[in-house]
């Protein structure tokens, strides 16, 4: 009887090993394939927002700092332009997001009711529906956020250097390496080419810095 029940128990042991291999095979397979299912669609969206409020605060004070920087010395003058470009440009980010938003915001509402009416919907699954769509209130705060956390790097660059040369050199150069970052950072979250994304970033910056100071410098020199 026992060597009964032992050659069951060595009949049964290799076939549950053989079923718990693929078993545990196919989950961690399953795990894998999800986690490289990613949504890159999704991740965009918030990484735009975040990449364009960070950007526009970099290059916007950058080039009020050089722009005003082409035509006084006064290193008071140049933060002080820069610190109200900050202000200015944060509360013009938090404004015009929030406005964007909450348009979008009442527009889906608005489609959701629609659809419920259309298809004789009754059930109260509205508020649930209402959760999945943006908040503008987040979305303002966290591109006022992002445009400062830009604008403050030509600031600290330039209010301990009083030599205007030196001062303009290092706030063209911090600014230069901070849009290389950007740019790589947005290449990498967003699975792009990383040289192509951070020469695009930095071009554009340099195109918007020279702009501005040479009109600056053009109209201070001719008076007008």
């Amino acid at each position: 009887m026992a060597s009964q029940i032992g050659a069951r128990t060595n009949g049964i042991s290799p076939n549950n090993f053989e079923v718990e291999i693929p078993i545990h095979a196919n989950s961690s397979l399953k795990v894998e394939k999800e986690s490289n299912n990613i949504d890159y669609f999704q991740r965009a969206q918030w990484l735009r927002a975040a990449m364009l409020g960070a950007n526009d605060g970099l290059i916007t004070v950058a080039s009020l700092m050089i722009g005003v920087g082409a035509i006084k010395e006064d290193i008071k003058v140049m933060l002080l332009a820069g610190f109200a470009g900050l202000v200015a440009g944060a509360c013009s980010m938090a404004i015009g997001e929030f406005v964007s938003v909450y348009t979008q915001y009442d527009i889906e509402i608005a489609q959701i009711k629609r659809e419920r009416e259309a298809n004789n919907n009754n059930n109260d699954d509205e508020s649930s529906e209402r959760e999945k769509l943006p908040n503008p209130f987040q979305a303002a705060l966290a591109s006022a956020l992002a445009f400062s956390i830009g604008a403050v790097m030509p600031l600290l660059a330039a209010a301990f250097i009083k030599n205007h040369k030196t001062r303009m050199g290092v706030v063209a150069a911090v600014v230069s390496f901070a849009l290389l970052v950007f740019g790589g950072v947005g290449a990498l979250v967003g699975k792009t080419p990383l040289m192509r994304s951070c020469v695009r970033v930095l071009i554009g910056g340099w195109m918007a810095m020279a702009i501005t100071f040479g009109f600056t410098k053009l109209i201070g020199n001719t008076g007008l």
